[in-house]
């Protein structure tokens, strides 16, 4: 493949709520780019971008997968994100190093939770976007309530570029704003003829006066458009073009498409409006880093000629190997060669790039500015790691990562099974920066923490079929918090002698209780008359207060929103020690937190359940019975969205209930919202 100049390469991920259709979006992209010679459809099974068996088991992307495609002069390189809830930090390491993006929604449930939380990471990274309404020919279809609710839900200005032609059963096309054509597609052919033609004369008003709204939104941001628009000259599509893609960049305005993926119409005017309006990493503002040593900022402007900056975003272990992805901002990969990783101070050697496609990979010798490519070889760089050169250090933005709020336990099931279990977890936790594992020092037994149920039926699912690893799971655990109702004091001395060496320290303190969200504090009031104790004793009296705080007195759970006072230490010169230091503060923080009335606090969810109306009063009389807190009730056509706040440990086995009590008509999703005590929540 030759190379592609640097500004016809677009780096666009597929954003959505589950079940908004991106996954099908995405096949129709490979097929009519000629990446597959086949339409892969999800329900089948059968979607390229969904190869892991508990994807095509499912129906739903558990994986963010990377492909490359060709449309015209553009190379799209192409990242599908999962939309449910529990594999959010795909959605987040992707966005992180894509450059547009474009927002699926569902024509009949708009903008819905989940669609919310990925939009948000988008506006986070500032990543310019586009959006699709699909599913326009499904019963309930209704575009323009979409393009409302992205206005009202999202907060984003929408620029409608296009009209559907009918809805549900009769869709059957979509009216170009730009060009004023109408595009009808053949379904003999899949989809892959279309023709244009003139817009139908009972459409001419409504379209005219969706091109009048479209140059007036426009104009609103572009003195030079303004001009023209006010003195009612003829603009040109060519001008046009140029405004819309100017907006979008600048995040002023989102591009509004519409059609169905799965009856395969309007997918190819999106990938034009992919190749017309969303940027190129020229485009975009250059990324910049950090010097390792000097702290000073480094700017990594995306040319092939200066200096190597690759941030790796993804780690994944195909059939047990190490595959990390890459996104080049500067500089060239190139196979074969040594590079630097500056936040561990060691060399990695790249063995092979590969270009992906899914799960299957091409190799290439050299990856330039822009490429997002698939590297092997590197032993110890692991999520959100910079490659660059020795001589040219620089660190790139870390990644941020989300606390796991589920736990279950584990154990295997054979000896056989035992010796692997260990290896099959560190690749799990190399692939997964959102799992978390640990011993329990009472049973022995390995727990694993998660984003959600599905996240942890998903691993254990992954140990048996690709680790042929089998264990025994125990049922899902909430992840508490502990924290104090009041404040208390503590105070302990600690005189022993140890390995031949006397170790004294007495150590007086308080703890108070901080308002929820604030974490832990630590602040001293001690006198600095006492001459004997430095800066470092100071630091070590903290690090034994904060790491007490680590393991609360009613389960063990890290202690959160309390602030530890010292008031008094007592040292004797020649006999106080470090270890004596931090045992004192320790002990003292501990006799506090026992005198503080301690109590547990609840993983919030905030929940958002959509029900038809006739099943509104069982569904929310279930949600007070496990202490949920109703937050707002919107009505929609024939269906109600229920909000509310409820303690994780009451969801279990909520969507058997749900589905049971609204003959399986009532959907739900939630979200870790915040840690409070029931009943504050």
């Amino acid at each position: 493949m030759k190379k592609q100049k640097i500004d016809h390469i677009r780096n666009i991920g597929i954003i959505a709520h589950i079940d908004a259709g991106k996954t099908t979006v995405t096949e129709r992209i490979l097929y009519y780019t000629g990446r597959s010679h086949k339409i892969g459809e999800v329900h089948d099974g059968e979607a390229v971008m969904d190869w892991m068996t508990d994807e095509q088991e499912r129906g739903i992307t558990i994986t963010s997968a990377v492909t490359t495609c060709q449309w015209k002069r553009s190379q799209i390189q192409l990242i599908d994100t999962p939309g449910h809830v529990d594999f959010t930090i795909e959605v987040e390491r992707s966005l992180r190093v894509l450059d547009g993006a474009v927002g699926v929604f569902c024509a009949v449930g708009g903008v819905e939770p989940q669609s919310e939380t990925v939009w948000r990471q988008a506006d986070k990274y500032r990543v310019p976007k586009m959006a699709f309404i699909n599913k326009m020919d499904r019963i309930g279809a209704d575009f323009h309530r979409v393009v409302e609710m992205m206005r009202s839900k999202l907060g984003a200005t929408p620029l409608v570029l296009q009209l559907p032609v009918g809805a549900e059963d009769s869709f059957t096309g979509v009216i170009d704003l730009v060009t004023l054509q109408q595009i009808t597609w053949d379904d003999d052919s899949l989809g892959a003829e279309f023709s244009y033609g003139e817009v139908a004369p009972a459409d001419a008003d409504t379209v005219a006066a969706a091109r009048e709204n479209l140059l007036e939104t426009l104009a609103e941001g572009d003195d030079a458009l303004m001009e023209r628009y006010l003195a009612e000259e003829e603009i040109d599509v060519k001008t046009i073009q140029a405004a819309v893609r100017r907006a979008t960049i600048n995040l002023n305005l989102v591009p509004v498409l519409c059609g169905s993926a799965l009856k395969n119409k309007g997918v190819q005017p999106l990938l034009d409006a992919i190749e017309a309006y969303l940027p190129s990493p020229l485009d975009v503002p250059p990324i910049s880093g950090m010097h390792p040593e000097s702290g000073a900022e480094v700017v990594c402007h995306p040319r092939d000629t200066d200096p190597l900056a690759a941030l790796i975003f993804k780690v994944s272990m195909i059939e047990g190997r190490k595959l990390s992805f890459a996104r080049v901002y500067s500089g060239v990969l190139k196979a074969g060669e040594e590079v630097f990783n500056p936040t561990r101070g060691g060399k990695e050697k790249l063995s092979r790039l590969l270009r992906m496609h899914a799960n299957k990979r091409e190799r290439i010798d050299s990856a330039g500015a822009g490429s997002i490519i698939g590297v092997v070889g590197l032993k110890q760089t692991s999520t959100g790691e910079t490659l660059c050169t020795s001589a040219q250090p620089v660190i790139l933005e870390q990644i941020e990562f989300y606390e796991p709020v589920i736990s279950v336990a584990v154990e295997p099931k054979t000896h056989a099974d035992q010796d692997k279990l260990e290896q099959v977890l560190e690749k799990f936790l190399t692939e997964d920066p959102t799992l978390r594992v640990k011993e329990d020092p009472d049973t022995g037994q390995i727990i694993l923490s998660g984003m959600g149920e599905l996240h942890l039926e998903v691993i254990v699912s992954r140990m048996q079929r690709e680790f042929n690893t089998q264990v025994n799971v125990g049922k899902p655990q909430v992840v508490y918090r502990e924290t104090i109702a009041k404040a208390a004091g503590g105070e302990a001395l600690f005189d022993k002698e140890v390995a031949g060496t006397r170790h004294y320290a007495g150590v007086t303190l308080r703890l108070e209780p901080l308002p929820r969200g604030s974490e832990n504090a630590f602040e001293s009031r001690v006198a600095s008359a006492s001459e004997l104790m430095t800066e470092t004793d100071l630091a070590t009296l903290e690090s034994g207060v904060l790491e007490a705080l680590e393991s609360g007195p009613l389960m063990g759970y890290p202690v959160k929103d309390v602030q530890a006072i010292l008031l008094a230490v007592e040292i004797r010169e020649g006999a106080s020690s470090e270890l004596g230091l931090k045992v004192a503060a320790s002990m003292a923080c501990k006799q506090a937190l026992a005198a503080a009335e301690p109590f547990l606090l609840d993983p919030i969810m905030s929940v958002e359940i959509v029900v038809p109306e006739e099943f509104m009063g069982e569904v929310i009389g279930d949600l007070n019975a496990r202490g949920g807190k109703i937050e707002a009730i919107d009505a929609k056509p024939q269906i109600q969205e229920i909000h509310a706040l409820v303690p994780l440990a009451q969801m279990f086995g909520y969507s058997t209930n749900l589905r049971s009590a609204t003959q399986g008509r009532g959907t739900f999703t939630m979200q870790f919202a915040h840690f409070d005590r029931i009943g504050n929540g």
